[in-house]
């Protein structure tokens, strides 16, 4: 019997969980100056992008915006290529001493979320560090990181897959709940 593909965020969805976490960035970080949102490659920039937009648009503040590339800070890249494809990192601003949030679309293991912190910390020693992702993943973490802020939490087997498709690079927003492949 083949498993079916389950919607779990749909656009419209997805954009009010951002506009939410976009209003508990600013409540959280009313008074800090130095203020920033940094995407992972590839769903994270187009997420911090969006959130960038969603806090200008509510609460007139036009934070600086960043983008990370943590390939070659991956534990397991070696295990996934022997030839990597690195994006490029631009971050227009000096992140000692600001405050920064940082975006991804997916907790899972934490793997990423650590690659991504050792990378910042290479340009720099920020003032703190909070953690924003759409799909907060219940099972499966291999390291102690939990998102200051989500979109949605997801319980699934691991079995399971979550897809995120986004506007920007798939052409329409949602998010699927898939059987994982088998192979063998």
């Amino acid at each position: 019997m083949k498993r079916e593909k389950k919607v779990i965020l749909t656009g419209q969805d997805i954009e009010r969980s951002l506009t939410r976490i976009g209003f508990q960035i600013m409540e959280k970080n009313r008074n800090e100056e130095k203020l920033a949102l940094i995407g992972i490659h590839t769903g994270g920039v187009f997420l911090a992008d969006r959130l960038q937009k969603i806090i200008k648009l509510h609460e007139g503040r036009d934070l600086e915006l960043g983008s990370l590339d943590i390939t070659l800070y991956r534990d397991d890249w070696s295990l996934a290529s022997q030839n990597p494809i690195v994006k490029k990192t631009e971050i227009p601003f000096s992140v000692e001493g600001y405050s920064l949030i940082l975006i991804d679309d997916v907790l899972y293991t934490g793997r990423t979320i650590r690659a991504a912190l050792d990378a910042i910390m290479d340009l720099g020693r920020p003032h703190f560090i909070q953690l924003a992702v759409l799909v907060n993943r219940g099972c499966g973490r291999e390291l102690p990181i939990q998102p200051n802020y989500f979109g949605v939490d997801v319980l699934e087997s691991p079995d399971e897959h979550i897809d995120v498709l986004l506007k920007e690079k798939s052409g329409r927003d949602v998010v699927l709940l898939e059987p994982r492949e088998r192979h063998g």
